[in-house]
């Protein structure tokens, strides 16, 4: 279940950059997951240029596997610290 959750997390990215592009979200986000399904491309993304191709190879749009393990777990740790500021402090406490 926390593993579900993590990944609808990640989700959000995504479906963040197609709505402030003006796409429609959830139809911009399944499209791209069916088409990395159907063509086997790890490479798919949001088309944001309006290009009309998903391949981020194609139109020169590169992120160094590095910077994005960095981003993950710096989330993390956020959402981390979060949860630590809730149990700390509680609702009764106001």
């Amino acid at each position: 279940m926390l593993t579900r959750a993590f990944a609808d997390a990640l989700d959000s990215v995504p479906m963040a950059l197609a709505e402030n592009s003006g796409l429609q979200t959830i139809e911009t986000l399944s499209a791209v997951k069916a088409q990395k399904i159907k063509d086997n491309n790890h490479c798919c993304g949001i088309d944001c240029n309006d290009t009309g191709k998903n391949d981020m190879r194609e139109q020169n749009v590169f992120e160094t596997l590095i910077g994005k393990q960095q981003q993950i777990l710096l989330a993390t740790q956020v959402v981390k610290m979060i949860l630590k500021i809730d149990d700390v402090i509680s609702p009764s406490d106001y």
